[in-house]
This record gives structure tokens, C-alpha cells and sequence, in this order.
């Protein structure tokens, strides 16, 4: 049986002056959702639309997990996670592709 993966994330607005941290089984799909403000609540109020990182896990709860440990940092500390894979802080979701969308989990963090 194929293992189903998980997905924490970070999305900001187009100035990158808001954080939204998510996890979910579907990282296109979730990504989707929020471009198009099909997800009601914070991330369409605020027009947080761009994917600065992600990270898979193997098991959703230790997605979940992370997922409230990121939401607990403070702002420095998720500048420096996301430049970590990410300095150049590029969009990594674009018309419907994903950059980079680790294919391995075993390769990702987690």
C-alpha cells in the first residue's frame, strides 16, 4: 500500500508582510484553493497567495506537529527557515506546478 504524504507550508501576501502556515494531504490542490480564494477565512481576506516553503512528512502527525511548532515562531525564525530552501523568497507555486516538489520524502525535512 502507497504511503500517503503530508504537507506543512508557508504562504504570504505579494509584499510578504503576512505569514500563513497550513499542512495538508494535498499541497497542489490546498495551493489551488488559496490562489483562486476558494479557502474563506484568513489567507483570502489577506490575499496570501504566494508559497515560499514546504516540507513533506511521512506521517500526518508529525505534519500537524510541525505545523504548530512553525506557527509558534517568531517572524525571524520562519524568515530563516524559509531562506533556507528558499533565499531568493520566490513564489514556488505557479500556475498550477509546484517548483521542486520533492518526489522522495526520505529528501525532505521532517
Amino acid at each position: 500500500m502507497k504511503e500517503k504524504l503530508s504537507y506543512v507550508y508557508i504562504l504570504s501576501n505579494f509584499s510578504k508582510t503576512v505569514f500563513y502556515t497550513g499542512v495538508t494531504s494535498d499541497l497542489t490542490k490546498r495551493m489551488y484553493e488559496h490562489v483562486n480564494k476558494l479557502a474563506d477565512g484568513f489567507t483570502s481576506k489577506y490575499n496570501i497567495n504566494q508559497l515560499l516553503y514546504y516540507e513533506v512528512h511521512t506521517e500526518i502527525l508529525s505534519a500537524i506537529q510541525r505545523e504548530k511548532t512553525i506557527k509558534r515562531w517568531r517572524r525571524d525564525w520562519k524568515w530563516n527557515l524559509i531562506d533556507s530552501v528558499n533565499p531568493e523568497r520566490k513564489n514556488l507555486y505557479k500556475n498550477g506546478v509546484i517548483s521542486s516538489l520533492p518526489k522522495d520524502p526520505a529528501t525532505s525535512a521532517g
